[in-house]
Parts: C-alpha cells; sequence; structure tokens
C-alpha cells in the first residue's frame, strides 16, 4: 500500500505542476531498483528471510519461503545461534541402576545423565530423543538464561522412532523454536548443531554441512546394551556427541530441520532425525495434549537400484509393500502386497524423504493421498490414517 500511497501524492502534484509525469516515473524507477536489488541479494542468500511463524502451531507457514535455499555469510552463523539458542534447552535426568554385590546383594543407587531438548511451544512442549529420557524417575530443564524447571512431565514417545515429547507446567511465554521444512534439504546445505555438549557445556554450537539424506543406521546407548534401528536420518559433519541428543540442526534461516541424535565412530559423521516426521504427533500434541502416531498398516522396503533389481521392479524409487496388515487403514484404502507407493500428496518418495518421514507429518485421521504403481499401471488411492497402539 505505501507505493500506491506515493504514486497517488505524486499524481496530486502533478495537476498543480507540468512535471508530474516525469516525478512519477522516477520514483517508480527508484522503487524498481530497489526491488531488483532486493531480489538479488535473497538469491545470493545476503539477505536472510524471516519465515512466517504460526504461533499457535511452532511451524513454518506453507506461504513463507523455504529457509534451506538460504546460506550463511559473514557474521550470520553468530546471529542465527544466537536466534535459536532461546529455544534451545539443556536436560538433567536421575536415572536409578540396580546392582548386585556378592557381600551386600542386590543395591540401588542414584545417577544423573545429560542431554538437549528444543521449546516448540510457548506453553512449555519440549521436543527431545526418546534415549535422552529413558529410564528416568525425574526430568529437569535449563532454559538458556539459567532457569531450572524441576518434575518436568514426560508427555509420550514415539513408538517407531527414537523421538520423545516433554511439558513444563505452567509458562505460557518460552521462546518457541521455528520448525523447517527437511524434505527440501539438499547435501551440501550449510547447518549449525547447539547442544549441552557432552552433557557438560550447554548450547554449544558447531557447524558444517549436511553430509548425506536417507542414512539408515544402528544406533547403541552408551551401555552398549540396548540398540535401535534408525532410517531416512540426515548425516552431518557438523560435531555432535552424547550431550548433543536431543538438539536441533539448524539451517541458515534459523529453522530447525533436524533433531541431532546419534554420532558415529567415523569422524565428522553425525545423524539427525528429520523434523518432518514428528510434525504428526507434535501437531495432535498441541491440539488434544496426546502424543498420537499416524498409522497405515503396512511393511515396505525403500526402494534402491539393487532392491529394483531382486524383485524385478518396474521402478527404481519408492517404497516396495511386502505386507498389508489386515483391518488396516492400508487395506481399507485397496492396498496390495507388491503395490510401489511413488508419492504421498505428490510427494515423491526418493532417497532423502522415506514413506515413513513423509506419514510422520500427518497426524491420525488425516487422508491422505497415494501415488501407487501396480503391475506396471500407475493411480492413485485415498487412506485415512488411524492411532498407532502396540
Amino acid at each position: 500500500m505505501q507505493e500506491a500511497t506515493i504514486i497517488k501524492d505524486v499524481e496530486k502534484t502533478s495537476k498543480k505542476k507540468g512535471n508530474g509525469v516525469a516525478t512519477a516515473a522516477i520514483v517508480l524507477s527508484i522503487i524498481a531498483i530497489i526491488c531488483s536489488t532486493f531480489i538479488a541479494f535473497l538469491a545470493l542468500g545476503v539477505i536472510a528471510v524471516s519465515p512466517l511463524y504460526d504461533d499457535r502451531t511452532g511451524f513454518v507457514s506453507e506461504f513463507a519461503a523455504d529457509g534451506n535455499s538460504a546460506n550463511f555469510t559473514e557474521g550470520s552463523i553468530a546471529e542465527v545461534a544466537n536466534r535459536v539458542s532461546s529455544s534451545v534447552v539443556s536436560i538433567i535426568t536421575e536415572i536409578k541402576t540396580t546392582s548386585y554385590n556378592f557381600f551386600y546383594g542386590q543395591t540401588e543407587s542414584t545417577g544423573e545423565a545429560a542431554g538437549t531438548g528444543i521449546i516448540v511451544s510457548k506453553d512449555g512442549y519440549i521436543l527431545t530423543n526418546k534415549h535422552v529420557i529413558e529410564g528416568a524417575t525425574k526430568i529437569y530443564v535449563v532454559l538458556d538464561d539459567g532457569t531450572v524447571y524441576k518434575d518436568v512431565k514426560l508427555v509420550g514417545t514415539d513408538p517407531l522412532n527414537d523421538v520423545a515429547f516433554l511439558k513444563i507446567e505452567d509458562v505460557d511465554d518460552l521462546a518457541a523454536a521455528t520448525l523447517g521444512d527437511s524434505k527440501t534439504i539438499t547435501v551440501g546445505e550449510q547447518v549449525i548443531a547447539i547442544g549441552n555438549a557432552l552433557g557438560q557445556y550447554q548450547n554449544t554450537v558447531t557447524s558444517g554441512i549436511i553430509s548425506g539424506t536417507g542414512r539408515s543406521l544402528t544406533a547403541t546407548d552408551s551401555s552398549y546394551q540396548n540398540a535401535e534401528t534408525l532410517t531416512d536420518m540426515i548425516q552431518t559433519d557438523a560435531a555432535i556427541n552424547s550431550g548433543n541428543s536431543g538438539g536441533p540442526l539448524v539451517n541458515a534461516a534459523g529453522e530447525v530441520i533436524g533433531i541431532n541424535t546419534a554420532v558415529s565412530s567415523g569422524n565428522n559423521i553425525g545423524f539427525a532425525i528429520p523434523i518432518a516426521s514428528v510434525k504428526g504427533m507434535l501437531n495432535s500434541i498441541l491440539a488434544s495434549g496426546e502424543a498420537k502416531r499416524a498409522y497405515a498398516g503396512i511393511s515396505y522396503a525403500g526402494i534402491d537400484a539393487s532392491i529394483a533389481i531382486e524383485n524385478d521392479l518396474d521402478s527404481t524409487f519408492g517404497a516396495y509393500v511386502s505386507s498389508v496388515i489386515k483391518g488396516s487403514p492400508a487395506e481399507k484404502a485397496g492396498l496390495k502386497k507388491e503395490d510401489i507407493i511413488l508419492a504421498v500428496d505428490g510427494i515423491k518418495i526418493g532417497a532423502s524423504t522415506s514413506l515413513g518421514t513423509l506419514l510422520g507429518e500427518h497426524s491420525a485421521g488425516d487422508t491422505i493421498t497415494l501415488t501407487i504403481l501396480r503391475d506396471n499401471n500407475k493411480s492413485t488411492v485415498t487412506l485415512t490414517l488411524a492411532e498407532y497402539t502396540e
């Protein structure tokens, strides 16, 4: 509206003076130069785009510019880290362990463990890794400014992923992080990781790039007794250690695109869960206070060249359905064994985005459209997701 006002004022002046048209042309030329300069700087990543923020959900609006296209510039890492750090918390847990001694018999002792979390709503919901709070009898949360909250509540965990949700009660002014879109990340994209390094150094910031997407790995805890298979992981060379677990992996626009989860014994290899895979459960929590996981009811394998050749498939990408659970949403939608799911709501399933992550963006009760390939014929089916139960 400001541009229209300027032009209108120039038109009024032109009635009094004979050079109104020339003045208007000059004003419009200046506006055009300013706009073109802004677009040029935006394309170069010099100007950081502030994503549109939905205060209710904590998500970036679908109308916002994609922050994964932004780049860090001189001094911007410090600016982004400073802005995001207020949304990063340290998590301290008390854990009781039982041991047996020949002389004293069975004894119990209390120890502590530490990790990181991300504030995802101003009223106190926190996202972290499930292994950070595993076995905890008490959970404490420490904000960036040193404020300590005791007896933090565990709201729920993801039964299919290393994700947990906590709640600080009786707050309404916490700094919620802005969640980005992990589906559009690219290898080589610059990122920073923030977390409670080694459980001692709060909100440590490290930088690097996205080294790979769609990684699968088997993760173990510090005792090497519990193992979990993780899929569709983001690989990064930004330094991550056990204390970083549950902290954010952040793009140059200050958006959280991953949850730092695991570190390899190899140098400069860390892994993060894509943020897209937790948005469905987070939506459920924000709406009802309950952590509900969406469920389709199929077993599948992500297709790569070897699987395509082994099974003589008609596609080199997608999800190959190995079984359909009886009475499940997938069966009701008409899915069959050996179907190939190519896309969810038009978003292609590929090396960087698995079917599990795309389903994880949705909540129980959502209706989605699947593009499938059956007998070399492409079609679409609609499927209403149900709530996952053990």
